[in-house]
């Protein structure tokens, strides 16, 4: 790893400065930190108990808002608890799995919410996926209880032949734009819940913060999606870690999350921060740059939630000059980059940017508490950044043949070590936990949780983001395993061998996907196939931006091909190469005009 400029490390002085700055917050901070720290598994607190306790103490609240509609905290708890008590009757009981296929809405949040009331576990399935990851996924966390928007039901239904599903299971059908009759073999949704009760569910045996209230797909590192176990402990943790330490917002606040929920930035940061200042939500389907700062004056926001590529689309977007017209004081999310943060922060007068770092399936959180520029901030508990050769995509090992921690101001892997109170919650299929768990690191029998991701250590315990490892890449803040994408490739016969991997693309936001290719010599290639092809198999964000051509790929000496020269190269080579342009279905030559075009940044992808 290369060492980096001392300007890029924080100072004592520095930090001092913050530290008497948040002097009159600390008690709270300090309460909040070991609140969030000693949470046990066997403890009684869940989410529903949070949701009942605010109905009862701030009801009339509106906890909720969509479009035009708007729930109060004790119209929302009363909404879910016609979804819990009617799961209830129709035998959904204590750890079974529903699943539920359908787009951002607040009948997705009443569903989610219901599930984590009574102990069931809801699968978020990503209502993008199609084809073979839709199958995947639903099969992979198996249910008897299907709940489907009206928006989907073409795509699961088309699926619906290729999965091993009991004769016995339950479809539930749930209205959008009514556009549609309700299938003959699907319950009606709204129908049944007019008769549920809306009194909190009466439950055989409480609620454990250990237990698992909802899977979220992440690629992981490599492969098709795999089904993070989310738990009620680690909600009820960021709760208090963003709620209560950090973000500190109250009851007069409006949080704005265009983030869909089955994400992990609305699911368990964003959500639970508004529910620990007891505010409003402001829930939107879709994400739109053309309408963002109209709900953010609708709706007065005072807050939001985003990811990096959401506040380059708003930076790209036109000036104007009610880009500070609003009351907006403190954002969270992740990946906001720093060749556009001061920009950001200061075109739209930000004042806070809670910048954070945490993954659906690690153990391990940063945020920029102290409002430093440029960091994804702090984390509180026992991690290490360590040395690591990217070229071979190994960790380095000291002459002890333990890992070697990086120097400040340098590179490296983030590992968080694996404890009682720190735990790994791994996945659904547990064969996928060993390839996150690394041991013997820096003593014999210890276990630490590997992010596959790079950070650069910048001191005081803090650090900033660098870059994806592994056969994941992010695009459009969706995470893309390379296996997929190789995978769909691989059924065409004219091609012989790929390779798929994330390239930067100047003034736009993580890594877009590239493939590199070789054809069969005895069958015809062509473009217009494939790229049929690709649009049928993949979701839009996984269809990959360029296609290289190149006669031959080559392998390391343990057979392994060489993406880290792919990447080096990106899409700046000499062989011929394809792109998707932006609002485009169609692959395109990339010549010297439009690769000129490319690098000035003069697409938003």
């Amino acid at each position: 790893m290369t060492k980096s400029p001392n300007k890029h490390t924080i100072k004592l002085s520095q930090i001092l400065g913050k530290l008497i700055l948040l002097t009159p917050q600390l008690p709270r901070i300090i309460k909040y930190i070991k609140k969030a720290k000693n949470l046990h598994s066997d403890s009684n607190e869940s989410i529903g108990k949070i949701i009942e306790s605010i109905a009862v103490k701030q009801g009339d609240t509106i906890a909720l808002r969509y479009e035009d509609d708007s729930y109060t905290y004790n119209e929302f708890n009363a909404k879910v608890n016609k979804y819990a008590n009617y799961l209830i009757s129709e035998g959904v009981k204590n750890g079974d799995t529903v699943i539920a296929f359908l787009e951002n809405r607040p009948e997705l949040l009443f569903l989610i919410t219901a599930c984590a009331k009574i102990g069931a576990i809801v699968s978020l399935i990503n209502p993008n996926q199609r084809e073979k990851v839709l199958i995947h996924s639903l099969e992979l966390t198996k249910s008897r209880f299907y709940f489907i928007g009206e928006e989907l039901i073409p795509y699961y239904e088309k699926v619906t032949p290729l999965l091993t599903t009991p004769e016995d299971n339950r479809y539930y059908w749930i209205a959008d734009k009514k556009l549609n009759d309700c299938p003959k073999h699907y319950v009606n949704l709204n129908e049944v819940l007019i008769n549920s009760s809306e009194k909190n569910p009466v439950l055989n045996q409480p609620i454990k913060a250990g237990q698992v209230y909802a899977y979220v797909f992440t690629s992981g590192t490599t492969g098709l999606p795999k089904a993070s176990r989310q738990t009620h402990r680690k909600w009820l943790s960021t709760h208090y870690w963003f709620g209560k330490v950090n973000m500190n917002l109250n009851q007069n606040d409006v949080m704005y999350i265009p983030i869909p929920f089955y994400h992990t930035n609305a699911l368990i940061v964003g959500w639970p921060t508004a529910l620990a200042a007891q505010c409003t939500v402001v829930m939107r389907r879709k994400f739109s740059v053309s309408q963002f700062w109209e709900d953010v004056r609708k709706y007065n926001v005072s807050s939001f939630i985003y990811i990096g590529e959401l506040c380059r689309y708003l930076v790209n977007a036109p000036p104007s000059k009610l880009d500070k017209t609003h009351r907006i004081k403190k954002i969270m999310g992740n990946g906001l980059r720093p060749d556009i943060w001061h920009e950001f922060k200061e075109r739209f007068q930000i004042k806070h940017i809670f910048e954070f770092y945490g993954a659906a399936d690690g153990n391990v959180g940063f945020t920029n508490t102290f409002n430093f520029d440029c960091t994804i901030g702090w984390c509180p508990t026992n991690y290490s950044i360590i040395k690591y050769d990217i070229e071979n995509d190994c960790p380095i090992k000291g002459a002890d043949n333990f890992l070697i921690p990086v120097h400040k101001g340098e590179t490296g892997l983030l590992i968080s070590e694996i404890s009682e109170t720190m735990a790994f919650d791994g996945y659904v299929n547990k064969t996928k936990n060993k390839d996150k768990i690394l041991q013997d690191v820096f003593k014999k029998g210890d276990h630490w949780f590997n992010s596959g991701d790079l950070l650069q250590d910048i001191s005081f315990k803090h650090a900033r983001f660098v870059d994806r490892l592994g056969d994941t890449f992010r695009w459009k803040g969706e995470n893309v395993a390379t296996d997929e994408v190789e995978g769909v490739l691989g059924q065409l016969e004219s091609i012989d061998m790929s390779a798929v991997y994330g390239v930067q693309i100047p003034n736009n936001d993580g890594k877009a996907g590239m493939a590199t290719i070789t054809t069969h010599s005895d069958k015809d290639f062509n473009i217009n196939t494939l790229t049929e092809h690709l649009l049928n198999e993949l979701p839009r964000y996984a269809v990959p931006i360029f296609i290289r051509l190149k006669d031959q790929i080559s392998f390391t000496h343990t057979l392994k091909i060489k993406k880290f020269d792919l990447k080096k190269e990106g899409f700046n080579c000499a062989d011929t190469i394809y792109v998707m342009l932006p609002k485009n279905n169609e692959y395109a030559i990339l010549d010297e005009k439009l690769l000129k075009d490319i690098n000035s940044g003069h697409y938003t992808f």
